[in-house]
């Protein structure tokens, strides 16, 4: 069995009573679910060179706007529990200090899968946050 690393990142505005969540949904496939950004680490990426990637690519967010809070979570997910397959989630956490906008679309442009694919982007408050896909949501409450 092998192990697929991954990276995603919990980018949240607010005051902590008012807390929200970004979230995206992919145009066009609803059955892709909510979900925040991440991805696969690459074959000899560090860790967190894989986190900013992953985060410029699929929000489009320049570093200058997120501030890094920490590390959530690391647990292992076993989708569809199927036993043969497993994923290494690794969670961090990013605070947005940019200007506010409520809704954006990207669209992504790298060399992987999701090359060309639109996102669609808005806030969620973590309170009250819909389910999100393949149980991305999991390590919400370690949040600090």
């Amino acid at each position: 069995m092998r192990t697929r690393r991954k990276v995603f990142a919990y980018i949240t505005r607010g005051p902590e009573d008012q807390k929200e969540l970004l979230v995206f949904e992919h145009q066009g496939e609803p059955e892709a679910g909510l979900q925040v950004p991440g991805g696969t680490i690459e074959e000899g990426e560090m860790l967190i060179d894989a986190l900013y990637r992953e985060v410029q690519e699929e929000t489009g967010l320049p570093r200058a706007v997120l501030e890094f809070v920490g590390k959530v979570h690391k647990y292992n997910y076993y989708p569809d529990q199927q036993e043969d397959k497993v994923y290494e989630r690794n969670i961090f956490h990013f605070e947005y200090t940019g200007e506010r906008v409520d809704y954006w679309e990207h669209t992504i442009v790298s060399d992987g899968q999701d090359n060309g694919r639109t996102f669609m982007f808005h806030w969620e408050p973590v309170a009250h946050c819909p389910k999100l896909a393949a149980d991305q949501d999991a390590a919400l409450e370690l949040m600090e």
